[in-house]
């Protein structure tokens, strides 16, 4: 930019990493957001956690938030776990006699007692995720931000994880979560976004959005011009008789479509 003043010719070219993405979340609610590498997806998770700041445009959030957005993020190395914990916690807004109140029971989740007090560094990347998740979800937040998350660790830890998930979910606490992992977002999420070059491309049921996700991860000419109501693409209607006999029919009535951009969603 200093370059740009003194010489008075333009060396950078704008780039926009979201354009006109809208939507609402209610309490209670799973938000599944996907997208191919570079689509926006972590430019939206750190515009609602509050730490990167939109040019236009405006972010409305109630209540506390908590936000894994990548495993050991303001975690420091060369600081023990213990350590890291009251720093973590601290960065979250608890104060350090919340977090000493909290400490035994973050401990206990992450299953880490034993190497409490070694440096963040020696940690596996299971291990960091252990801490991490086990942090980040103390606080008791009113919106929980997870990217890619619980994909680390092993097995028994995602399948602890998803459990304190659905246990916030059962309160009351609203959830956005960015996977790549189709399985993961049609069978945890009550509804999902889609991503592409910036701009909401679909939303809708998971089933239906993932579908749509992998039509475009392996069809390169996928249509990604304007937005597409994921319950409302179009499907081939076929006459009773041309049904197979084991097929299961499940009318979706026109009365349940509701407006893309600005709708709440539908639990």
């Amino acid at each position: 930019m200093v370059v740009e003043a003194l010489t008075g010719r333009t060396k950078h070219t704008d780039f926009c990493a979201l354009d006109s993405v809208s939507f609402n979340m209610k309490r209670g609610s799973v938000l599944g957001v996907l997208g191919r590498n570079g689509a926006g997806k972590s430019t939206l998770l750190r515009l609602v956690a509050g730490t990167l700041e939109q040019t236009r445009g405006k972010v409305v959030t109630h209540g506390r938030i908590a936000s894994i957005l990548e495993l050991g993020t303001g975690f420091h190395l060369d600081y023990s776990g213990r350590e890291n914990v009251f720093l973590g916690g601290m960065c979250l807004g608890l104060s350090r006699a919340e977090i000493k109140q909290k400490f035994d029971e973050i401990v206990e989740f992450s299953e880490l007692a034993e190497f409490i007090d070694r440096p963040f560094r020696t940690y596996s990347s299971g291990m960091q995720a252990r801490l991490t998740f086990a942090v980040a979800t103390s606080i008791d937040p009113d919106i929980l931000i997870i990217d890619e998350a619980l994909a680390v660790g092993d097995a028994r830890f995602s399948l602890k994880s998803f459990d304190r998930i659905r246990e916030f979910r059962r309160r009351g606490k609203a959830i956005l979560l960015v996977s790549h992992d189709i399985n993961t977002v049609s069978s945890f999420c009550d509804e999902a976004i889609l991503l592409e070059r910036g701009k909401l491309i679909a939303e809708g049921s998971p089933p239906t959005v993932c579908n749509y996700y992998h039509e475009l991860l392996f069809n390169p000419t996928a249509s990604i011009e304007r937005p597409v109501q994921a319950d409302r693409i179009a499907m081939p209607v076929m006459k009773p008789e041309e049904l197979p006999k084991d097929a299961i029919v499940s009318p979706c009535p026109v009365s349940n479509l509701v407006p893309l951009v600005g709708r709440e969603l539908k639990i």
